[in-house]
């Protein structure tokens, strides 16, 4: 128990509003955002021209905006995923391997399935979405029969799933007329996604993010199984006396989690770069990011819309930092580091209220 003087009360919040959690949220990432201008002025950079640098260059121009809305799609799709995992207690932390997997399963079907072109692009969403389910059901049962850490497989089965990829691209799907380099042959054009006009924003992938994002928050909210959701995710034993199936609920969650991380997959190969190839160029850790989009989004699948697009912000603005100020893309895992760890610590100030007296009431 953590003792404090007796002038200053903490007291459970029965039930935080929402425009405390919200406000709480913006002020840990208005510190995190603080914290990482330190850095910028490690490296010599004026923190508040590194920011307008950022804000200019992912929403100042109508190429920032696009390449912007272009990150964020891949971040919404397995994002909202993540929400239903994460409020049935299930930490998938493995997105980025369905991701990549998923990306396998539309390559394989692009490429060597021969679906005629009406129905090409359809079975490349379907195969994604089994694919990347596949790939989680694994560590799924394994929570649910046998009680095994979840964060730790799905972690692991991320490697395995790029190495997966390097195999393919190194060896049988590599493409004989990619001389020296390890992609395969381009996808035929019926697999290709259709963009926004001259941008790179694919946007069956975007409606398929809009979409999910609707439907979850109906089901999580409406329906009986999202009311089995939240109680497995409140408490376990409740769920288990109530006669819940615990097992039924956590492979459910990872179904629609790793599916959705498996479309977002599909998209990054059939929309962007329209081959398969290395695992770094599929996946700029879309995964690990959304983690904090689904966290920032309090598990509400409606609100990963606006954190999506605020990494989205983040990741455009990874760019800038390398072109514009000279200093290293990595310095966005930095940020997005420190706006989980600031989130995570602002969690005490959701669950408890900190009320202080006059020190003549602790006497």
């Amino acid at each position: 128990m953590i003792k404090t003087p007796a002038w200053i009360q903490i007291e459970r919040r029965p039930s935080p509003s929402g425009w405390t959690v919200f406000a709480i949220s913006v002020v840990a990432i208005l510190l995190a955002l603080i914290v990482a201008g330190l850095f910028f002025q490690f490296y010599g950079v004026s923190a508040v021209r590194a920011y307008g640098d950022i804000i200019r260059g992912a929403l100042g121009s109508k190429l920032g905006l696009t390449e912007t809305v272009r990150r964020m799609i891949p971040l919404l799709v397995i994002g909202v995923g993540l929400t239903v995992a994460l409020r049935a207690l299930f930490w998938n932390i493995g997105a980025d391997g369905q991701l990549l997997i998923g990306a396998v399963a539309a390559a394989g079907i692009a490429l060597f399935s021969g679906i005629p072109s009406p129905w090409l692009i359809p079975a490349m969403f379907l195969g994604g979405f089994l694919a990347g389910a596949l790939w989680g059901i694994g560590p799924a049962v394994l929570k649910a029969k046998l009680g095994i850490n979840d964060v730790i497989t799905t972690l692991m089965l991320n490697y395995v799933a790029i190495y997966v990829v390097e195999w393919l691209i190194h060896g049988p799907w590599k493409g004989p007329t990619m001389r020296g380099f390890a992609y395969t042959d381009q996808f035929p054009a019926a697999a290709i996604l259709p963009t926004i006009a001259s941008t790179r924003i694919h946007w069956p992938t975007l409606l398929i993010g809009f979409v999910a994002s609707a439907v979850l928050l109906f089901v999580v909210k409406k329906t009986k199984v999202g009311f089995e959701i939240r109680v497995v995710g409140e408490n376990a034993h409740a769920a288990k006396y109530s006669g819940i199936s615990q097992v039924k609920i956590t492979l459910l969650a990872m179904i629609i989690s790793g599916g959705l991380a498996g479309i977002a997959g599909v998209g990054e190969v059939a929309g962007i770069h329209h081959m398969l190839l290395s695992p770094t160029h599929i996946s700029l850790g879309y995964g690990y990011t959304a983690i904090i989009v689904a966290w920032l989004a309090r598990r509400n699948p409606m609100a990963v819309l606006l954190t999506s697009f605020l990494f989205g912000v983040l990741m455009r603005g990874g760019d800038v930092i390398k072109v514009s100020l000279g200093l290293p893309f990595q310095l966005v895992n930095v940020f997005n580091g420190l706006i989980l760890f600031f989130l995570i610590g602002s969690e005490v100030l959701i669950r408890y209220r900190i009320r202080l007296g006059s020190r003549k009431e602790g006497k």
